[in-house]
């Protein structure tokens, strides 16, 4: 009985044990050609690869950069394999655990404790939303618009002047679980829009006449489990019928072109689409909560990483939108707009010319919906260091966005009806 008991415990030690990703290794392949495009494909028959960027298999394609993270025990098999075929690539990162502890190089001013330079795990956010809230009772309010499939809550922060609804802009970060640059620039945008309120010019029009409802972080579940148990997770953590493979890729899983992509129907890819349109909770509450606000909400902005695109529909189509000109040109001001900080270059674009075909996408979705600017940025970097963003960047990275946002808010003032 002693024996079975302890086989229990450790067996479930081991079960909650987080991965570790020693001398894992992140390659960057450019396929010349067709031929070398599928050399990459064909080794995800024999080798798993997580890749990195573009999301999945199906989207390499010849003249692309394709970054995908392999196992210590693989990357000797890819080597051999590329250089068979007198393919070009570079190693990005040769340790991706030690990169993944090389990520927190921001010292902790006060250990536990909030910070807008350093990365913020739930529980911190969670309670820096209230915190907003008690600080700002004339600007911010607190909307549960639902709860994840763990029950955590998904909080809206509702920021503009009391009393004055006026147009909208809604803003949600934190889709895909591993990005984590994305929840750290709702919380900066939060931040700067009610401390620079009453100093600075624009900012105090803008949140005079417009309201801003922020989602910090869309995907809670996957987002807890990169820092408790699998910091490289992407999707939800809902469970898939017939499937021991966990989770469903949110940016997928909206009522857009769902069913186009023959790679997305594997309850066990990174971009499985789940087993219906809105079929998870996160995304029944995001599509729920802006259904109900489309008379005012007039943009829709969502943030991921990295390769620092700004992107707008189509993805699921290479036909350009009815306003592909306007989008077009808010797209180029914007991304001048953030060059100027750092002299950070971003490219934008459709996504399906820019980057690669999708279907299901929260951009899409949104835009078809009638929201008529719809934008999607893809932050830093372009790849050194991919969803391991060192804590260093993350107030450069945030205040280059914050530019851009505040050109199109004001754009959306100025122009929309």
């Amino acid at each position: 009985m002693k024996f079975f008991w302890l086989t229990v415990v450790i067996s479930t030690t081991l079960a909650t044990a987080p991965v570790r990703f020693d001398r894992e290794k992140i390659f960057r392949v450019r396929p010349q050609d067709e031929k070398e495009a599928s050399v990459l494909k064909d080794l995800t028959h024999i080798i798993e690869l997580d890749f990195w960027y573009p999301d999945a298999t199906h989207d390499v394609a010849a003249n692309m950069t394709v970054d995908f993270r392999v196992s210590e025990k693989d990357s000797q098999t890819i080597q051999s394999t590329l250089e068979l075929h007198k393919m070009n690539y570079e190693i990005l990162i040769h340790d991706l655990q030690e990169e993944i502890e090389k990520q927190f190089d921001v010292k902790d001013e006060a250990s536990g404790r909030h910070s807008y330079g350093k990365y913020n795990d739930w529980d911190k956010i969670v309670s820096w939303t209230e915190k907003m809230v008690e600080k700002h009772p004339e600007m911010v309010s607190r909307i549960k618009i639902g709860s994840t499939v763990e029950d955590n809550p998904l909080y809206v922060l509702k920021i503009g002047k009391k009393g004055r609804e006026g147009k909208a802009i809604f803003m949600d970060c934190g889709i895909h679980a591993r990005e984590w640059i994305s929840p750290a620039f709702c919380q900066w945008f939060v931040y700067q829009a009610t401390k620079s309120y009453g100093k600075n010019r624009i900012m105090t029009k803008l949140l005079d006449r417009m309201t801003f409802y922020v989602l910090p972080v869309v995907n809670v579940d996957g987002y807890i489990w990169t820092w408790t148990q699998n910091r490289m997770w992407r999707k939800n953590r809902s469970k898939n019928q017939n499937s021991t493979c966990i989770g469903t890729d949110l940016n997928r899983n909206f009522d857009v072109s769902w069913d186009s992509s023959p790679d997305t129907k594997n309850p066990c890819q990174n971009v499985y689409r789940g087993p219906a349109p809105e079929s998870e909770k996160e995304t029944k509450a995001v599509t729920n909560f802006i259904r109900s606000h489309l008379n005012s909400i007039k943009a829709y902005i969502t943030f991921h990483s990295y390769s620092q695109l700004l992107l707008f529909p189509y993805g699921y189509t290479s036909k350009l939108p009815p306003n592909h000109d306007d989008l077009f040109k808010v797209a180029r001001i914007a991304t001048d707009f953030l060059s100027t900080r750092y002299e950070t270059h971003y490219i934008y674009g459709p996504i399906a010319s820019t980057i690669y075909p999708t279907s299901g996408s929260s951009l899409d979705w949104a835009y078809d919906l009638g929201i008529k600017h719809t934008f999607a940025f893809e932050l830093r970097d372009k790849g050194k260091y991919g969803f391991l963003l060192p804590e260093s960047r993350i107030k450069p990275t945030c205040k280059e966005t914050m530019l851009s946002v505040k050109f199109i808010a004001k754009y959306i003032l100025k122009h929309t009806f």
